[in-house]
């Protein structure tokens, strides 16, 4: 139980007209002992504890009421810190330990007292913070578990995903709160620049350091890939890994083990989870609630300074004096006022705003086709069949070439050209061109053409001299053993 012992009335000495100053000596004591100032070496001693409380009164004001006040009054602010120390001491917030060697005491925090003081401390701090670097900070440790095996790292990862859901509501109820707080100024009757002015020292001091990267750098949206594949390596580990893992996990985090269910896949589980509503609920709904404070300091900057401009106008007085007086005084007034708003205004233009823009003239473009008079004649339609023809007689395809040399070898392997046998004007062009059968290859065969030069040459009825190169049908594997080119 939490009010028990020296802790069943913790929070009286907060419930009394001296609460403010009572936290001042808490938060003061908290950074004299814990922050970059504090003398780690040194434990204070009741002298010290009782200036650091002076220190502090003399900070703090008095606040009225309470439903424990004290009618002591305080002869001064020793006495009054000498009787803070004792309500610490009694109801748990500070411990008092006594040297055995020395018999000095020592007033440290008690564990819980620490803990609460804490969120005072933080509440007026102005250092560095990065709570935004939680997502990142989850994604290194889990890294840090995969690489290494170290559970500590992955007991790290499972603190980290827990903050981001905590940061997410922090910000979200901030947020809020400056809403609030921003139509409250206005209510009050603020003039428009104070408005204004901590509407932007919120964005430049607050949004721009922390929301900025916590929407861009460190999104959730961004890591959520990162940890799921990390987390998914982890899983297909070695089952050894595993075990060792999971034996170091129950002896560190006992309070996890549940039974018949593995604390490491518990972890993962429940980083998993967290990341999952971190990405589909949290960061919409600080989306949301950034978008409905900046529409709501929209509207209101705009409202006051519409009346701030509004100020000097006499528009309101003139409706007042028009509604003292009577029916026909009124219609009297308003005629008199449309026959001079009814005079002709007669206005100049100015010649610098008139300019004379020159369009640039479009060369128009005929796409239209028209056919000839005459047409094409008798002679010009035969010299393009003879034309065409002859393109066609002397074009050789590949095809017809592997074909042929095919056909010439009659089922062997290899053929001369000399031997390359010629029967119409067909043959004779692949004849010719036998020799390309060297760069044919079809993609769909395990065969190709070698063509190698043999050193001499020969003649026939159609060529008066002419090389002898050697066709050879190999496999392809072999071919390419053994490539020679021609």
């Amino acid at each position: 139980m939490f009010f028990s012992d020296s802790r069943s009335q913790f929070f009286r000495p907060l419930t009394s007209k001296y609460r403010e100053q009572i936290v001042e000596c808490l938060r003061l004591l908290y950074e004299r002992q814990y922050s970059e100032s504090a003398d780690y070496g040194e434990s204070l001693q009741r002298d010290q504890v009782l200036e650091i409380f002076e220190e502090a009164l003399a900070r703090a004001p008095l606040l009225d009421g309470g439903d424990f006040d004290l009618e002591t009054r305080f002869k001064s602010e020793r006495e009054q810190a000498n009787w803070i120390l004792n309500q610490l001491l009694d109801h748990g917030w500070l411990e008092k330990q006594v040297d055995q060697a020395t018999l000095h005491s020592t007033f440290p925090f008690s564990r819980m007292g620490r803990l609460f003081t804490q969120s005072f401390a933080e509440l007026g701090r102005a250092s560095v913070r990065t709570r935004h670097r939680n997502t990142r900070n989850t994604l290194n440790a889990l890294e840090a578990f995969l690489n290494r095996g170290e559970v500590h790292d992955l007991l790290d990862a499972y603190e980290y995903s827990e903050r981001i859901i905590s940061d997410f509501t922090d910000v979200i109820a901030e947020l809020e709160e400056r809403k609030r707080e921003l139509v409250r100024e206005v209510e009050a009757q603020l003039l428009v620049q104070q408005a204004t002015d901590h509407f932007f020292d919120f964005m430049e001091k607050r949004f721009q350091p922390d929301l900025s990267v916590r929407l861009s750098a460190d999104s959730v949206e961004k890591h959520r890939d990162a940890i799921q594949d990390v987390i998914d390596r982890i899983r297909r580990k070695r089952k050894e890994f595993k075990h060792e893992a999971e034996k170091k996990v129950r002896q560190l985090a006992p309070e996890l083990a549940q039974p018949g269910r593995s604390v490491l896949y518990l972890i993962l589980d429940t980083i998993e989870d967290r990341m999952r509503r971190a990405a589909d609920l949290m960061l919409p709904a600080l989306r949301r609630a950034l978008q409905g404070f900046t529409k709501r300091a929209d509207i209101i900057i705009r409202q006051l300074s519409y009346l701030n401009t509004q100020r000097d106008n006499d528009v309101v007085e003139l409706c007042r004096a028009l509604a003292q007086l009577t029916p026909e005084q009124q219609g009297e007034r308003l005629e008199q006022a449309g026959q001079v708003m009814a005079t002709l205004r007669v206005q100049l233009i100015d010649p610098e705003q008139v300019k004379l823009t020159q369009r640039k003239d479009q060369v128009p473009l005929q796409t239209r086709l028209e056919e000839s008079e005459g047409g094409i004649s008798e002679e010009g339609r035969r010299a393009l069949l003879v034309q065409t023809l002859l393109d066609q007689a002397f074009v050789m395809h590949n095809e017809g070439l592997r074909d042929y040399v095919v056909n010439a070898m009659a089922g062997g392997r290899i053929i001369s050209t000399r031997d390359l046998p010629v029967n119409n004007a067909r043959d004779l062009l692949a004849m010719a061109h036998a020799v390309e059968t060297a760069s044919h290859h079809h993609f769909d065969s395990d065969y190709r053409f070698k063509v190698t030069y043999s050193g001499g040459d020969a003649r026939n009825d159609y060529f008066e001299r002419f090389d002898v190169f050697h066709i050879e049908l190999q496999h392809d594997t072999a071919a390419a053993e053994n490539t020679e080119q021609p």
